[in-house]
């Protein structure tokens, strides 16, 4: 029986020392939707801590209470470093928080709005700007090519 009380403890201690999300070390700049994201991040992390808390916290269930702490200094941390960043006056210049066309050499046309790591989704069409893509790209204008990828890329519309 010791064992089995050993185990379950191990289990929980396991639990309870969730490693934190890793901080990126870039300047968290955001766009303005993106702050927005992040705010509604920390406000459910903020939730999630009341609840593991009022279900009783560490002596029921540390698996819910460790991730609400860690969900918690990560979104708090994210906020805190937030930036918000937006376009200059130029319009005609790839920038952070502006989307970009691009064609590829293939005849292919993609398009993509450059925006902070936490709000970067590329499958819905935005990068972030530490990207490979976004850094070779930023500082473009319509009609300059940039190597992405081993091929050349050429910027046909800034947004």
């Amino acid at each position: 029986m010791a064992v089995a009380f050993t185990r379950e403890e191990d289990y929980e201690s396991q639990a309870a020392d969730l490693p934190d999300r890793p901080v990126s070390p870039h300047p968290n700049l955001v766009t303005a939707s993106g702050l927005a994201a992040i705010e509604a991040e920390l406000a459910a992390a903020r939730a999630a801590y009341a609840a593991a808390q009022v279900q009783g916290g560490v002596s029921a269930d540390r698996t819910a209470m460790a991730r609400a702490t860690r969900d918690l200094r990560y979104w708090s941390a994210r906020r805190g470093a937030a930036q918000l960043t937006e376009p200059a006056a130029d319009p005609d210049v790839v920038q952070f928080g502006r989307t970009v066309e691009v064609e590829r050499e293939d005849g292919r046309r993609q398009t993509f709005r450059i925006v902070g790591e936490d709000e970067a989704d590329p499958a819905r069409g935005s990068v972030s700007y530490v990207s490979p893509l976004a850094r070779a790209l930023l500082g473009k204008a319509v009609g300059d090519t940039a190597p992405v990828n081993g091929a050349e890329v050429e910027v046909v519309a800034v947004r």
